[in-house]
């Protein structure tokens, strides 16, 4: 299985979570702590990721880089 992981902008995150629905192994979740904005910010929840960039390519900002081990 392939091995991924992302990092995320979390000043510009906007909570939306369009992102959270779009990965299929759970790996992200809305935050219950808040940014400078005041939005509840994505983060990684488990180390599930396999990079697949479905989050990277749904969200509308472009808050988040994936990146896959090689």
């Amino acid at each position: 299985m392939a091995k991924g992981s992302i990092e995320i902008d979390v000043e510009r995150c906007k909570g939306c979570a369009v992102c959270v629905g779009a990965c299929p192994n759970k790996v992200i979740a809305l935050s219950k702590k808040v940014n400078s904005k005041g939005y509840n910010y994505l983060e990684m929840v488990n180390d599930n990721c396999i990079g697949c960039a479905n989050c990277g390519i749904v969200c509308p900002d472009g808050v988040i880089t994936v990146y896959r081990a090689k």
